[in-house]
């Protein structure tokens, strides 16, 4: 599996962006994902994850309710929708694949497969 994100760009605070992470590949729909983030400065942070049929669902306590993650595995695709972009989500925003689901739960765990990311700017 490969994967590629998509969707990021500049947008004001308080307006939302969706973002898309494709992969490659025939065995997406075995894989669990997660979306991470890596601001400057500071390390990188699990944000959201979603198993492999999408029936489970995580979210970091910093985006609970203004950020949702979602698949179609017919599409090879995980979105993250994200509303009531404040400054501070400002970072470049990464998709990682595993197979096991508490893998990506893990902070100190070494993720299967991850993408190249796609910045995200949020002005005030």
């Amino acid at each position: 599996v490969q994967l590629v994100e998509s969707g990021g760009g500049l947008v004001q605070a308080g307006g939302s962006l969706r973002l898309s992470c494709v992969a490659s590949g025939q065995t997406f729909s075995k894989y669990a994902m997660g979306w991470f983030r890596q601001a400057p400065g500071k390390e990188r942070n699990l944000l959201a994850a979603i198993t492999w049929s999408g029936g489970n669902t995580y979210y970091a306590d910093s985006v609970k309710g203004r950020f949702t993650i979602s698949r179609d595995n017919a599409e090879n695709t995980v979105y993250l929708q994200m509303n009531s972009l404040k400054p501070e989500d400002t970072a470049v925003y990464y998709c990682a694949a595993d197979r096991d689901y508490n893998t990506i739960l893990t902070p100190t765990s070494a993720l299967e497969v991850w993408g190249q990311g796609t910045l995200v700017t949020v002005s005030s």
